[in-house]
């Protein structure tokens, strides 16, 4: 008897169409636990845009040597996904998720930046996409002067599941 193919979510594959596979969860770089469920409820811890275990780009975002607001969106997507691998380890499966409640993000800026809601727009947008109405959010985005690890952008999720 082969054995079975792991069940894969809609929400899952709606990320496969766009090429995004779930990574592992990120290995918490403090003292915290990547997700938290109470309730009905799972909050994320704010997620770093690590790819493969790294940061693909530091800095401040809107700083002559940072990083630009394209690539900063594209960062905050990656938040998301990762956001997605910690929900998912809390709860199994993503298709339980029933909204995204709220959205926090973060971007480390340079003072003269303040284009920090089109750079969380890849976040709200990824997660739209990945889970359509359910994707559908309240939201913050947020300048600060500086990250962990001098991540240009941090995002945090509520996500609702049944």
């Amino acid at each position: 008897m082969a054995p079975e193919e792991p069940v894969v979510s809609a929400v899952e594959g709606r990320l496969g169409e766009l090429g995004i596979t779930l990574p592992e969860v990120a290995a918490p770089v403090a003292a915290y636990v990547p997700a938290v469920v109470t309730g009905s409820y799972v909050y994320t811890s704010g997620q770093l845009p690590f790819i493969e275990g790294k940061l693909t780009a530091t800095g401040k975002v809107g700083a002559t040597d940072g990083v630009d607001a394209q690539t900063a969106s594209a960062l905050a997507a990656t938040c998301a996904v990762n956001a997605l691998a910690a929900i998912k380890s809390q709860i199994g499966d993503l298709d339980r998720i029933t909204r995204i409640v709220k959205v926090v993000g973060f971007v480390a800026s340079d003072p003269s930046f303040t284009g920090q809601p089109g750079v969380i727009n890849g976040a709200s947008e990824l997660l739209g996409t990945a889970l359509g109405d359910a994707g559908v959010h309240a939201r913050s985005a947020v300048g600060v002067a500086v990250l962990p690890l001098d991540s240009p952008v941090e995002v945090e999720v509520i996500a609702e599941f049944s």
